[in-house]
Order: structure tokens, then C-alpha cells, then sequence
């Protein structure tokens, strides 16, 4: 694990005390579900076909901010959403899986007693169920949803949200990502944030966003947070 932002010693004096995570390629697989869900809403309605790179790049932000790049009728929108909705749900428990090490990495934060959020693009249903299928559902205080707030990733007020709700100092609180938008929306909030590279993403394209820390594993995330894994 290397740490970024030229603070290794400080980050590494600081105790962490809160972990905040998104969800859909931070904790859970789903990005080729995401990317098929894309796929088929757009030839169910229609429209020309386009490639994952467009879809990766807005991935984190809400489905209706992803769609009205292209889409700007209202009507059309809330129907392909409900088509993308659908079509996810469907396909769902078969294609969904924690990352390799989330659990473990999970159940020896909790062992050390800190505070847990997941702060995410994805609506309290779908969020619910993909915690469900992943075994996860036991593992966090606090949920904020794209139903939660007015302004979503990468505005930081989802993560100022999960700051109220757990009572968390953002100067001892760390939320994890896997986008460019999760970082904005972490820094924006005044916490410290940490890049998730076992996601789509490289480190070049989430260089951008100034991490904290870089983690290439699900167990980093223990050292950037000052934990030992006590296994």
C-alpha cells in the first residue's frame, strides 16, 4: 500500500475512527452488470449502441444524470430507468459477488470497533439487495442512497450526510472508492480518501483526484486506516 498527497507520516500518526465505502466497485462486483443494464436499456429503446468507456466514465453518479447526457425528454428517462432498473434486478444475484477479502477486511473493522457507511450513487433498494447477495448486510451503521439526498457524487453531500448520521469527525473519517467521483465527493466533504484500484479504474485515471491513499487490495485498507488484521 503507498500512500499519496506527500503526508505518509501524518496520515499514518491519525486515527481513524470512521470508514466510510461505496459499494458498486468498491465492496461488490457489479460492474459488468452495470455496463449490461447500460447496454440493453438503450437497445430496448432504440438508441444507437455506445461503448463502456462512456458508461464507466460517469460510473458513481446517479442513473438519471448518466442517461441525460444523451436522453432529455423527461418521459423517455423515467422509462429507461425503469427498463435499466428491470433489467438489473433480473440478472442481479446471478452476476453480483463481494470482492475477494471485503469480508474479512470488514469483520476486523468492526473487531476493532470503528464506525461504518456505505455512501453510494445506487438507490436504498438496489443498495439493500446487492448487500444481501454479497453477505454484507451485517457490516454497516449507516446507508445513504442516492434517495437520501439532493445533490449526489460527486457533491460531497452524501458524505457529509454519513457524517451526521454516525456523529464522525471528517478529520479522523476515510472513505474509500473506486471513481473520480467518490474522491471529489470525499475531499469535497473534508475527509480523507482512499482509491480502491481493484475496481474498473487504473491509478493514471484516478490520479485526478488526489487520494489519500492508494490500496490495491481490499486489505490495504486496514494499514491506511492503522489497523492490524489480527489474524
Amino acid at each position: 500500500m503507498v500512500s499519496g498527497a506527500g503526508a505518509y507520516s501524518f496520515l499514518f500518526m491519525r486515527t481513524i475512527e470512521t470508514i466510510l465505502f461505496d459499494l458498486d466497485g468498491t465492496l461488490i462486483d457489479s460492474i459488468r452488470l452495470i455496463l449490461d443494464s447500460y447496454h440493453h436499456t438503450m437497445a430496448a429503446h432504440g438508441f444507437a449502441p455506445r461503448p463502456d468507456a462512456d458508461w464507466l466514465r460517469g460510473l458513481g453518479t446517479p442513473l438519471r444524470v448518466q442517461f441525460k447526457e444523451w436522453i432529455h425528454q423527461p418521459e423517455t428517462l423515467d422509462r429507461m430507468v425503469a427498463t435499466y432498473r428491470a433489467y438489473n434486478l433480473a440478472h442481479h444475484d446471478r452476476m453480483v459477488r463481494p470482492y475477494p477479502g471485503v469480508a474479512d477486511m470488514l469483520a476486523v473493522i468492526r473487531r476493532h470497533g470503528r464506525r461504518t457507511g456505505v455512501v453510494t450513487s445506487k438507490n436504498r433498494e438496489g443498495t439493500l439487495r446487492g448487500l444481501r447477495r454479497a453477505g454484507l448486510e451485517e457490516a454497516f451503521e449507516v446507508l445513504v442512497c442516492v434517495d437520501d439526498v439532493q445533490s449526489p457524487k460527486p457533491d460531497p453531500e452524501p458524505v457529509d450526510r454519513a457524517l451526521t448520521l454516525l456523529g464522525a469527525d471528517p478529520a479522523t473519517t476515510m472513505y474509500v472508492g473506486d471513481s473520480i467521483h467518490d474522491l471529489h465527493a470525499g475531499r469535497g466533504a473534508g475527509v480523507l480518501t482512499a482509491a480502491a484500484l481493484w475496481g474498473p479504474f487504473t491509478r493514471e485515471e484516478l490520479e485526478p483526484g488526489e487520494p489519500d491513499h492508494w490500496l490495491a487490495r481490499p486489505g490495504d485498507v486496514l494499514t491506511a486506516a492503522g489497523l492490524a488484521s489480527d489474524r
